[in-house]
């Protein structure tokens, strides 16, 4: 029968195997996302690549702390991780503001359709993964992490709808509008991140 050490070593070990997944993903994103953003001259798709650099520094901060957990490494990480998210929301409105004042009108682009459709399902699914698993942990950085990644999958979702919309209907306005519904998650996060961090 394992030992309560050893299963806190396979939850620590599977918590990293998540971050890792995240940050491949991430890295391969910020990759895609360049390329897809500018054939389409899409300053949301550009926008959606710098968040995902948000996102592969909050995976290497939960890094960090679970290679080597104790109080005060915990209450910096979740700041950190605060951090990101305040940083989400400046990034949101600027793009918003700027996509909407410039009145760009990004292409069609099914390169960016198809990542943001992947990104989406695979964010929900990382997102459900690292937050079980920071439960059976009792990891409130693990768990608050696993709420970036969820906002990540919402993001995705968003960005998804509007470039659908431009796509389909010609909406160019879509895709900065779309990105609004984050703006709240992000606030909402960023406050519980600093809350816990007290």
């Amino acid at each position: 029968m394992p030992t309560p050490r050893a299963g806190t070593h396979n939850l620590t070990r599977l918590g990293l195997l998540l971050e890792y997944a995240t940050l491949s993903w991430n890295v391969a994103g910020v990759v895609i996302l360049a390329f897809a953003a500018y054939a389409a001259r899409s300053v949301a798709l550009a926008g959606f690549g710098l968040h995902s650099l948000i996102e592969i520094f909050a995976s290497i901060v939960v890094v960090w702390h679970l290679l080597g957990i104790h109080l005060d490494r915990e209450r910096t990480a979740l700041r950190l991780i605060g951090i990101a998210f305040v940083l989400l929301v400046v990034y949101i409105a600027s793009q918003l503001a700027y996509t909407v004042l410039a009145r760009i009108h990004p292409e069609a682009s099914a390169a960016g359709i198809g990542w943001t459709a992947a990104t989406f399902v695979v964010m929900l699914l990382l997102a459900h993964g690292k937050r079980v698993t920071g439960e059976r942990l009792g990891n409130e950085v693990l768990r608050t992490e696993s709420r970036v990644t969820l906002i990540d999958a919402y993001l995705a979702g968003a960005v998804l709808v509007g470039l659908t919309l431009n796509a389909l209907a010609g909406w160019w306005w879509a895709d900065p509008l779309a990105s609004l519904v984050i703006v709240y998650y992000a606030v909402r996060e960023a406050r519980h991140a600093f809350a816990e961090s007290a």
